[in-house]
């Protein structure tokens, strides 16, 4: 998968929180079958690096990621698990320098002017924004662009279906991440359908 893709395979990354393991499987059959391949399986419950591994291993069509990802640690086992992209909230030279070494794409988040142009200063191209909503959102990224058009992101952080579209209508946005698409009565109801018909609703938006 070349570096770039993560923000080419679908307009919207689903960001997903996995508390029960038996849910990972279903769940990314759901979204895949709805059209959202790119699965950020977020590093915050015990089961998470399982859920990585089962969906790596039961459903193929998934490009199953590791999002949360804050240390070197962590890289190496979301990597060991499966994890074919890794997403941070945020970057730090150890973090960046591990990511670098872990031979999949990721996308270390900002908020700021100056982490982009520090990124770009390493080489990184794309980035995460996050959270997107809190820190100025389109207004925000529209600004960045003049500057500094060779950055491409990926905002996630209180984007919904109708803010959803103004963000994908930027220039330098590939893709969104959110988690609207699998809302929390949907899952705890194993409503496998209905978090489907949510998934092709995102992936439509663009």
């Amino acid at each position: 998968m070349p570096s770039d893709s993560v923000l080419d395979l679908a307009p919207v990354v689903p960001v997903v929180v996995i508390e029960d393991l038996a849910d990972a499987v279903p769940l990314a059959q759901a979204l895949v079958a709805g059209g959202l391949p790119a699965i950020e399986v977020t590093l915050r419950t015990p089961v998470a690096l399982d859920a990585i591994r089962a969906i790596a291993e039961a459903v193929p069509d998934a490009v199953v990621g590791a999002g949360t990802v804050i240390s070197a640690r962590g890289v190496e086992e979301s990597v060991a698990a499966g994890a074919r992209f890794l997403v941070s909230p945020g970057w730090t030279d150890a973090l960046l320098d591990a990511m670098k070494a872990s031979g999949v794409p990721f996308l270390p988040g900002v908020s700021t002017t100056s982490e982009v142009v520090a990124l770009l200063e390493r080489g990184v191209r794309e980035m995460k924004f996050f959270p997107a909503e809190a820190a100025g959102g389109t207004a925000y990224l529209k600004s960045l662009g003049a500057p500094l058009p060779q950055a491409r992101f990926c905002p996630t952080g209180g984007i919904t279906p109708a803010s959803a579209p103004s963000y994908l209508a930027l220039a330098n946005v590939g893709c969104v991440g959110g988690s609207w698409m699998l809302p929390a009565d949907a899952v705890a109801a194993k409503d496998w359908a209905r978090v489907e018909k949510l998934a092709r609703e995102a992936a439509a938006l663009r």
